[in-house]
Formats: structure tokens, C-alpha cells, sequence
């Protein structure tokens, strides 16, 4: 299921940094193929059903604020900060920010992205250990309780293809599982050897050269709002998300492409209009999914930033997701009195 993937693009590092924490990471299964093999569904659709391509592009041009990256953010008596949207994953065209980000990221003197506790593997685990509950069954359920005959084996079948028998993460919520078949064999081969995807890379170099170094979130607040959301929403979004594997390094690549052309809003719409039928039924869905785990967010970051904002000089790196539209970081950053500019 899209959602699964588009919209978790915030959360699923913090998915497999869970799951990563716990398990490692199998390196004969990670070396299985380095390359990222999927193909854009733009492409697929110009050729397909260039009329599909163009609703799903008019559709994204009404959201506000959908295109761009990088935005200026300016206040009367305040230095002007930036705000950027990353995209977390260790594709090396994403890690390398364009020449107007890095400049920007270059002459600020704090920078800020979505938690500093993915930072701290330690404390990281820590958090998770705190509230079991929240990434664990804690009352002795098993995963399989919520499941059907023929869900089980598909689960089972996709976990075993992974080396992992089902038994060993039957005590896991399905969001975390999730986590582990969600992306590409290549970008968990990425992360199986240590490279390290955007935000990361912001916050070492930020670290590295001195630099104040801030969060918005805790990690603990961020898997929280996943768990805040139905446990048959988690299960159908883990079946589902299996059922399209097979569709899951197109719209990687999709998401990827999109996300390097500054083109946010028209991802949602694109992989809509070129997946499978069953995509455009899970509408409803995504709204429910878009409200706790973007919106609310958005809101949350809005507000913790605004006094960074005010002592102005700030870098500030968070999901591109979390920007375009009418409750998007850049519009209630423009409610609270900001100036934000797209900068091309």
C-alpha cells in the first residue's frame, strides 16, 4: 500500500533504526544487489497514458507551496533562515544538496533537523525500551492474532525471502515490520554498510564544524504517532505493502526523481494515477494516515521552530513531505508572520 511508503518516507529510517537496532542488518542479504533497479512511473505514464500524467501534474500544481526544496524564511529584525526539505534515504544523488542548500547550510550557525536522537544509537534504543508499548506487543498478542490464513503466509513467504522467521518478530507492531520490507534491496545494502542518509549527513557535518545542533521531535514522540494510529490500519498497511513489493523500486525511483526536481506534491498524485487499482481506493486512508503522521507534525514543528526562527541564522532540515500544502511547514510558518520563499 503507497502509504506505507510515500508517506512514511519521514518515518521509515526511523522504522529500519528500529528494527536495525534490534536485529542488525543480514549482510549476505544486503549484498544481493547494489543497484536500485525501479523506473519512475512518470516515465511509465508519459508513454502509457500521457493524459493520466497530466491530471496527476494539474492535481499536484493546486497544492500549495508543492514545489521546491529549499525556501528563505525572513522576519522585520530577524537574520533570515532556511528551511529545506530532505528526503531520508542514502541515494547519493539526494545526499549531495544542491549548490544553493549547501551555501545556505554553509553560513548558518544552527542547524536543526527532525530528531537528534537517531544520532545516539544508545539513546535511540533507550527510548524505544522505555515504552515497549509502542513498538512491542506487551500483553502477550502475537502478530498473527490480527492476521488471516493466507495474510500469514504472505507475511511468513516475505520474511523468509529476508531470512527472518516470522516466529522471531511475531511480538513486533506491524509498522515495524513493515520497516523491514518497505524499501529496495539497495538502499538496506546502502545502510547495511554504514552510509548515511541526508538528515544524518546534515547533522555530523553540522556537529563536525561546530555548529548548534538542535531537534525538533523526540524519537519517542515521532514512533508514538505511529502507534497512535488503528492496529487494523498498521496490519492492512503491512499486508498490502507486501502484496506490492514487486512495485515497491518504482516508486522509489519515482519518489527519488520527484523529490530531485523539487516536484513534492506531484508525488502522491503520480503513484497514484500509474499503481495499481487498489492505490486509488486507499484514499481514505491516506488522509487518515497524512493527518497524524504529516499534519499534526507539522504543526508541532512549526511551533518548536519558531524560536529558532526568531534568533534567526537557522538551517533547518526536515521531510520534504512535511512542506507542501495548506497545513504544510511553509504556509504555517507564512500564518505565523514569516516571509517564505521558494528559492530556484
Amino acid at each position: 500500500m503507497v502509504f506505507a511508503v510515500a508517506i512514511s518516507l519521514p518515518f521509515v529510517l526511523l522504522i529500519l533504526l528500529a528494527v536495525g537496532l534490534m536485529w542488525g542488518t543480514d549482510g549476505a542479504r544486503a549484498d544481493e544487489t547494489a543497484a536500485c533497479n525501479g523506473t519512475s512511473l512518470v516515465q511509465q505514464l508519459a508513454a502509457s497514458n500521457p493524459q493520466k500524467l497530466a491530471e496527476a501534474r494539474a492535481e499536484a500544481a493546486a497544492v500549495p507551496n508543492g514545489s521546491g526544496l529549499l525556501w528563505k524564511v525572513e522576519k522585520p529584525g530577524t537574520e533570515p533562515s532556511w528551511l529545506f526539505g530532505t528526503m531520508h534515504v542514502t541515494d547519493p544523488r539526494v545526499t549531495k544538496m544542491p549548490s544553493a542548500a549547501q551555501a545556505a547550510f554553509d553560513a548558518a550557525g544552527t542547524v536543526v533537523i527532525e530528531t537528534i536522537d537517531i544520532l545516539d544509537p544508545a539513546k535511540a534504543q533507550a527510548a524505544l525500551m522505555s515504552k515497549p508499548e509502542l513498538t512491542m506487543f506487551t500483553d502477550g498478542t502475537t502478530l498473527d492474532a490480527f492476521l488471516d490464513e493466507d495474510e500469514t503466509e504472505i507475511i511468513k513467504a516475505e520474511l523468509a525471502r529476508r531470512g527472518i522467521p516470522l516466529a522471531l518478530v511475531s511480538r513486533m507492531k506491524p509498522w515495524m515490520i513493515a520497516g523491514l520490507v518497505a524499501l529496495p534491496a539497495c538502499e538496506m545494502a546502502r545502510k547495511a554498510e554504514g552510509v548515511e542518509f541526508l538528515d544524518i549527513k546534515i547533522a555530523n557535518t553540522a556537529r563536525d564544524e561546530g555548529k548548534q545542533l538542535l531537534g525538533l521531535e523526540s524519537i519517542g514522540e515521532q514512533m508514538a504517532a505511529m502507534a497512535d494510529l488503528p492496529m487494523e490500519f498498521h496490519v492492512r498497511g503491512l499486508v498490502e505493502t507486501i502484496k506490492l513489493a514487486d512495485l515497491m523500486p518504482d516508486i522509489m525511483a519515482t519518489m527519488t526523481g520527484l523529490y530531485l526536481e523539487g516536484e513534492i506534491a506531484q508525488i502522491m498524485p503520480v503513484i497514484l494515477a500509474a499503481g495499481p487499482e487498489q492505490l486509488e481506493d486507499d484514499a481514505s486512508s491516506y488522509a487518515a494516515f497524512e493527518k497524524r503522521i504529516v499534519t499534526m507534525r507539522n504543526h508541532i514543528m512549526t511551533e518548536r521552530a519558531d524560536p529558532i526562527l526568531q534568533a534567526g541564522n537557522a538551517f533547518i532540515a526536515i521531510g520534504a513531505l512535511h512542506l507542501p500544502g495548506e497545513e504544510g511547514v511553509v504556509a504555517l510558518l507564512q500564518d505565523a508572520g514569516y516571509t517564505v520563499s521558494a528559492v530556484r
